[in-house]
C-alpha cells in the first residue's frame, strides 16, 4: 500500500516539472489498455526514461529495474533506491540463473494480477543512442502470462541526459506508442528459445520502426565493454593500439565488432541492416554475438 502510495504522489509533484521543462508529447496513447495486463516494451536512452513513460500513462506501470539501482553506494545511489523501492519497482539481477528467473517469475505475477509491466528488452542503457540487441526475457513473461506486448519507443531522452551526464539538458522529448503484438499464437511454447528470439526480434523490430534509431545486432552491455576496452588502450597504449578495438561513426565510438562488416556481429550491424520481422519461428538458430541468448 505504501509503494503504491508513494508512486502516485511521486506522480503528482514530478508532473508538473516535467511537463514544464521537457514538454514531453506522445502519439499512440490510445493503444495502452485502460485496464487488464500488458507488457510495456522500451528502447533504454536514458535514466529519465523512468520518469517520462508513467507522467503520460494514466495507469500506474511496475517496471522491471537492474539491481545496480538498488545497491549503489553514495547520494545518487541513496536517491535511486528510494526512488524504485518506494514507487514498487522490482529489481533484476542480471547475473543469470536462478536470480534472473526470479525477477521474470515476480513480472508474470503482476501481469497476472491484471497490472502494466514496463520492461527495457536491451537490458541496459544505450552506450550511444543507437538501438541494441533485445533480450529474451520479455518474450518469455509475455508467453508464460498471455499478455500483449505494447512497443514504446522514447525520442530524445539520449540527448537530454545520455549516460554519464549528471544534469539533464532543457529540449521537448516525445514517446511513440505502437500497437500492441499478439503472440498467443505461440502460448505453448514458453520454452522454445527459437519461438522466444523470433518474438524478441519482432518486438525490436518495432521500437526501431517508432524510434527512428539504428539497429546494432549485438546486446548492449557487449558494446558497452568493447567501448570502455578501446577507450583503456588509446589511454595505455596511444591512438594506435586503440584503433583495433573501436572506430569513430558520426563523432560517437563504434564498437569493433559493428565497425567491421563481415563479422557474426558486425554483419547486420555494419550496414545499417534492420532486425528480422518474423511471422513464424525460425527453425534454424541465428548467429549471435555470444552464441546465447540472454534472459535479462
Amino acid at each position: 500500500m505504501g509503494a503504491v502510495l508513494f508512486y502516485w504522489v511521486l506522480k503528482v509533484v514530478l508532473a508538473p516539472i516535467l511537463r514544464v521543462f521537457w514538454r514531453p508529447w506522445v502519439e499512440g496513447a490510445e493503444n495502452i489498455p485502460a485496464q487488464g495486463p500488458a507488457i510495456l516494451a522500451g528502447n533504454h536512452l536514458s535514466f529519465l526514461d523512468h520518469f517520462f513513460l508513467p507522467l503520460v500513462i494514466s495507469r500506474r506501470v511496475t517496471f522491471l529495474a537492474k539491481s545496480d539501482y538498488f545497491t549503489e553506494a553514495g547520494v545518487k545511489g541513496w536517491f535511486k533506491r528510494v526512488f524504485f523501492s518506494g514507487a514498487g519497482q522490482i529489481p533484476i539481477d542480471r547475473s543469470g540463473g536462478k536470480a534472473s528467473e526470479g525477477a521474470l517469475r515476480s513480472g508474470v505475477r503482476v501481469l497476472r494480477q491484471g497490472r502494466l509491466i514496463g520492461i527495457y528488452p536491451e537490458g541496459t542503457r544505450s552506450p550511444d543512442g543507437r538501438l541494441y540487441r533485445g533480450k529474451i526475457g520479455v518474450a518469455r513473461m509475455a508467453l508464460e502470462a498471455g499478455v500483449p506486448v505494447i512497443p514504446v519507443a522514447m525520442i530524445g531522452t539520449f540527448e537530454v541526459q545520455p549516460p554519464g551526464q549528471l544534469v539533464p539538458k532543457i529540449r521537448r522529448i516525445g514517446m511513440r506508442v505502437g500497437q500492441p503484438l499478439d503472440f498467443s499464437r505461440y502460448a505453448d511454447m514458453a520454452d522454445d528459445r527459437f519461438v522466444l528470439r523470433s518474438i524478441t526480434d519482432q518486438i525490436m523490430y518495432e521500437l526501431m520502426a517508432l524510434s527512428g534509431q539504428e539497429y546494432v545486432d549485438m546486446y548492449a552491455k557487449r558494446a558497452k565493454e568493447e567501448m570502455a576496452a578501446a577507450r583503456n588502450d588509446a589511454g595505455g597504449s596511444g591512438a594506435a593500439d586503440g584503433a583495433a578495438d573501436t572506430s569513430v561513426r558520426d563523432g560517437r565510438p563504434v564498437p569493433a565488432a559493428v565497425a567491421v562488416a563481415g563479422t557474426p556481429e558486425g554483419s547486420a550491424a555494419a550496414g545499417g541492416e534492420r532486425p528480422s520481422r518474423p511471422v513464424a519461428a525460425p527453425t534454424q538458430p541465428r548467429v549471435t554475438d555470444d552464441h546465447a541468448d540472454r534472459a535479462v
